[in-house]
C-alpha cells in the first residue's frame, strides 16, 4: 500500500479541526490566549487634549509678538487638571500628560520662558497648537485595537488596557492529553532496570503542547498491555487532542492501534511518507483528535511540529498554513528516496540576513542532543536529487 504524502496527511487532519468555543477572561490572565472577538476601545485615548511637554498653556495670540509677558494663574498636572479658563494675557503652568485648560490653544515649553513668581516672559517663538496631543490621537472609542484571531502578547494587552478593556472574549484553551507507552520506559529520576531507558517523550510533548497554548493532561507511562492502554485512552475522553507515543508500529507489543479501536476511535490513516515519523497515525472520536506518534523522541517531536502545531492553531481560529522559508545549504545532501525527509540542521544567519542550514552528520531519530542543537528542519521532497552546499533549499524553522 502506498504511503500517504505529508501534505495529504496534514490536509485530512486539519479538515477535522473544530473551532474552540469562546470564554470570558480577565485581562490579567490573557497573555498568550487567542482573541475570539475584536477588542474595541471603550474610550478615546487620550480622552482629552493633553500637553506633550512641561511648560505653559496659553493663547497663541498672546505670544504672536515677542517678548510677551503674561500672568500665571494656576497649574494643570496629570490627574489634576486646571478647572478655570485661560483668558487673554494669562498662562497656566502645565505638566506632561495634563489636560489642556479651556481657552488655551498652545503649549510653550519651559525652556522658552523666564518666570518670576506669577510673572511669565515668553522669549522664543512657538507655532500655533504646538506641544499638544489632541483627544483621540492614538485611537477613538469603538476603534478595533486588537482583531479577532490574535495570540495576545504584552503590547496587545497594554493597548487593550489603555482602551479601558478589562474583560476579553478568547478561545478556550485546547486540552491536550499525552499518553506514553512502553515497558522499556522509566520515569526521570528513578533507577531504570538494566533493559530500560529514561522516558522523555511525555515531558517533551507536554511542554511543547503547553508552549502552543494548550492545557495538558499528562497520562504518564503505560505498560505494553492492551487492556491497560485501552483504559488509559478512556481517560482522555474530555480532551480535545490525544497524543500517544510508542506502540504505533508493527511489533509484537505495539498495541496502540488496536487499543484506540477498542476505545471507539476511528482510525483515518496510518503510516505516511516521511522520515522520521513513518508510523504516524491519526484518528477521531467525537470531538477528540488522536495523533499517534512514533516512540523515537526525535520522530515524535518532528511529527508534533508538523501536525500538532497547525491543528491547535486552526482550532484556535489562527492561520494553520505555514510556508517553508529558504536557506542556503551549508553541506552537500545526497539524493532522497520516496519519503519526504526532515533533516535536523543547525541554522546560522549571516550579517546580510542570509540563512545557512547545515544538516547534522547523523540523522538517527533517537538522537535528542542533535535535535536540541537544531534550529531548523531541511525539507527534502520525495525523490529529490542530490544538492550542493550553497544551493537554496526549503526549511522549516523550529520554534521550541
Amino acid at each position: 500500500m502506498a504511503l500517504l504524502p505529508v501534505e495529504d496527511a496534514l490536509t485530512r487532519i486539519l479538515a477535522t479541526a473544530q473551532l474552540l468555543p469562546p470564554e470570558r477572561l480577565a485581562l490579567a490572565g490573557a497573555l498568550g490566549r487567542v482573541t475570539a472577538l475584536d477588542i474595541k476601545a471603550r474610550r478615546d485615548q487620550p480622552p482629552f487634549a493633553a500637553s506633550a511637554m512641561d511648560g505653559f498653556a496659553l493663547r497663541h495670540a498672546d505670544v504672536a509678538a515677542l517678548p510677551a509677558r503674561l500672568k500665571v494663574t494656576g497649574l494643570s498636572a496629570a490627574g489634576h487638571g486646571f478647572k478655570g479658563t485661560v483668558r487673554p494675557g494669562e498662562a497656566v503652568r502645565i505638566l506632561t500628560g495634563a489636560p489642556l485648560p479651556k481657552g488655551a490653544d498652545t503649549v510653550v515649553i519651559q525652556e522658552n520662558t523666564s518666570r518670576d513668581g506669577d510673572a511669565l516672559e515668553v522669549i522664543a517663538p512657538t507655532a500655533f497648537g504646538k506641544n499638544i496631543r489632541r483627544a483621540a490621537l492614538d485611537f477613538a472609542k469603538g476603534d478595533i485595537l486588537v482583531p479577532a484571531a490574535t495570540r495576545l502578547n504584552a503590547r496587545d494587552i497594554g493597548l487593550a488596557a489603555s482602551g479601558n478593556v478589562a474583560l476579553l472574549r478568547v478561545r478556550r484553551k485546547p486540552v491536550v492529553a499525552v499518553l506514553t507507552t512502553g515497558d522499556e520506559l522509566a520515569l526521570p529520576g528513578t533507577m531504570p532496570k538494566a533493559d530500560q531507558i529514561t522516558s522523555s517523550n511525555n515531558h517533551a510533548l507536554a511542554a511543547y503542547a503547553e508552549s502552543l497554548g494548550a492545557e495538558v493532561m499528562n497520562l504518564g507511562i503505560v505498560p505494553d498491555k492492551l487492556a491497560t492502554i485501552t483504559r488509559a485512552i478512556a481517560k482522555a475522553a474530555k480532551a480535545d487532542v490525544l497524543i500517544t507515543t510508542g506502540g504505533a508500529s508493527v511489533g509484537d507489543t505495539d498495541f496502540i492501534q488496536e487499543a484506540l479501536r477498542r476505545a471507539g476511535v476511528k482510525i483515518d490513516f496510518w503510516k505516511i511518507a516521511m522520515r522520521p515519523g513513518k508510523p504516524f497515525m491519526f484518528g477521531t472520536k467525537g470531538k477528540l483528535r488522536v495523533l499517534g506518534l512514533p516512540g523515537n523522541p526525535v520522530a515524535a517531536l518532528v511529527c508534533a511540529r508538523l501536525f500538532l502545531k497547525p491543528l491547535l492553531a486552526k482550532m484556535a481560529g489562527l492561520e494553520a498554513a505555514e510556508a517553508p522559508v529558504l536557506a542556503r545549504l551549508g553541506t552537500d545532501l545526497a539524493a532522497n528516496d520516496q519519503r519526504q525527509d526532515y533533516l535536523r540542521a543547525t541554522l546560522e544567519v549571516l550579517a546580510d540576513g542570509t540563512r545557512v542550514a547545515s544538516a547534522a552528520g547523523i540523522q538517527d531519530s533517537s538522537m535528542q542532543r542533535v535535535m536540541r542543537q537544531a534550529g531548523c528542519l531541511i525539507i527534502r521532497p520525495p525523490h529529490a536529487p542530490a544538492a550542493k552546499a550553497g544551493e537554496l533549499h526549503p526549511i522549516l524553522l523550529l520554534d521550541w
